[in-house]
């Protein structure tokens, strides 16, 4: 007897349904065609045990499963379930008829209970375009299926659940989660608050100033300064996401596996801090079947380098391109996949070796030789994509002894979401732009145009500092949003004098 269920397989954020053909006849044997990984080979052994144990067993006779389409590479043990449902209809030992009414998907222990899969969220979006009345899969992925409007998502804990529901002998409860509710109820409350920061005025200035435009910012400072405590704090000042991102974000999670269990929509920007250590095939995605990397998992969040030099230079040039794209393409022979990666960069560094300025008080001192060459490690393009540079000095015993708590992230992340609401109001007649730091040589001359005392004041700057040529535009862009957070629509001296102490790197001298 031929029986088809329906699974699925998920390439980059995108699903494809997966027909699942189970023909049993006379003989003896179990055929699995249609381009299987290992994983999938092995199901075999743990159905049988699985059925086994739930008092059901693999027929003695010739199983044939196809999975088609037979040219596309399946893999992984999700689709253990989908297997074992397709065997025990065609066998006859469960009912069949509105079998294939439901996308079915799971991997099966050897008592028959169901571990979590990879991609719940896609298959689930891609099951209610392709019309399926129900989506059935492991109890712990069932609040990220859920999250899609008029699909009937049913969570199982044993495959015994499944079988007495196609047999009418039990009923399946459909997860039901409120979307909205859920996303907005845990948006002001982040894990960390910039309230818990003493002194660092100036500091929390600028990243406020980078959150408001999306700019990328480097710390530079000696150890203990609060470089990382500064950088973890940033996500909760950025606006917060908007149901898209949040859908968009949760999908590239699901497709690694790191939506946490029972756990719906993510509501709070991803922030990853990879090691120093970390390959480049990591860092952008990549490998055999091309996985996300660190870059497309803090899509619409924060992706932190933490100690920028120590990181390969190799790994680092390949995130010149994703920066200015906001998406990444992995090319293989037979295809291509391609992620978001739309992320702020925040980096840190010790600006020498031993990790003081040249200081002679300082406990390890370097010379400006050895300071030169250790921030040389840092190409100039990778430079040039980061728009603040900012100095980060130790704080004061008397600014870390007082009782007082500084202003909350709510309060900032108010006046930041006020200055990204005026962009995107500037810039809703360009699809592809949203905040300033997007900006190219066109929207720059349009949109940040100076007066004759802001030229001036301009040209002094650069002559005495001796900026570079490509701190002209960055100064001109941060200058754009430090007027959109004061709400004002032209550029003055004062945004102008301000954005210019934001370029230490760029300063001739600026190592003594």
């Amino acid at each position: 007897m031929l029986i088809k269920v329906f699974g699925s397989a998920v390439f980059g954020v995108e699903a494809t349904t997966i027909t699942i053909e189970v023909n049993i006849d006379t003989g003896i044997g179990y055929h699995l065609v249609g381009l299987p990984d290992n994983a999938i080979r092995e199901s075999s052994f743990r159905i049988a045990a699985a059925l086994k144990n739930v008092g059901y067993k693999l027929p003695g006779k010739k199983i044939t499963i196809n999975m088609a389409p037979a040219d596309l590479r399946k893999e992984g043990s999700a689709y253990d379930l989908t297997l074992a449902v397709g065997i025990l209809a065609a066998s006859k030992q469960i009912k069949g008829e509105d079998i294939n009414e439901y996308l079915i998907m799971g991997e099966l222990s050897l008592d028959g209970s169901l571990q979590p899969i990879r991609g719940a969220l896609p298959i689930a979006i891609k099951a209610l375009e392709d019309g399926f009345k129900g989506f059935i899969l492991p109890n712990q992925n069932a609040k990220e299926a859920a999250i899609v409007d008029g699909l009937e998502v049913f969570g199982v804990d044993n495959i015994r659940e499944v079988i007495n529901f196609f047999d009418g002998k039990g009923v399946l409860e459909p997860t039901i989660v409120n979307t909205r509710e859920e996303f907005y109820k845990k948006l002001d409350f982040p894990e960390f608050d910039f309230a818990d920061v003493k002194g660092q005025e100036s500091i929390k200035r600028c990243m406020e100033i980078a959150a408001a435009g999306g700019h990328n910012i480097i710390l530079v400072g000696p150890p203990g300064a609060g470089k990382t405590m500064l950088a973890k704090r940033l996500p909760s000042i950025l606006p917060p996401m908007s149901l898209h991102e949040a859908l968009e974000t949760t999908k590239i999670h699901s497709v690694v596996g790191r939506v946490k269990e029972h756990v719906g929509l993510m509501s709070q920007r991803p922030f990853r801090s990879p090691h120093h250590t970390i390959s480049d095939v990591a860092l952008v995605g990549g490998g055999a079947y091309p996985q996300p990397g660190e870059i497309s998992l803090s899509h619409n969040g924060v992706l932190f380098l933490d100690e920028l030099p120590e990181f390969k230079r190799g790994v680092l040039e390949v995130m010149r391109q994703p920066l200015e794209d906001r998406e990444v393409t992995i090319s293989r022979a037979k295809f291509t996949v391609t992620y978001p990666s739309s992320f702020m960069l925040v980096a840190s560094m010790n600006p020498s070796p031993g990790g003081y300025f040249n200081d002679p008080d300082a406990p390890v001192t370097s010379s400006p030789a050895e300071m030169q060459r250790y921030l040389s490690k840092i190409s100039g393009p990778l430079l040039d994509r980061i728009d603040i540079h900012i100095e980060v000095t130790p704080v004061p015993f008397d600014k870390l002894s007082e009782e007082r708590k500084g202003e909350s992230s709510v309060k900032i992340r108010e006046r930041v979401t006020a200055a990204r609401e005026k962009q995107t109001d500037r810039f809703q007649k360009l699809p592809n732009i949203h905040y300033n730091a997007q900006m190219g040589v066109k929207q720059i001359r349009e949109y940040c145009k100076m007066d004759e005392t802001s030229k001036t004041l301009l040209k002094t700057a650069m002559e005495r500092l001796n900026l570079s040529a490509r701190a002209y535009d960055r100064i001109l862009k941060v200058a754009r949003t430090i007027a959109d957070l004061e709400g004002v629509d032209k550029v003055s001296g004062n945004h102008i004098s301000e954005a210019i102490q934001y370029r230490s790197l760029d300063r001739d001298g600026w190592l003594g």
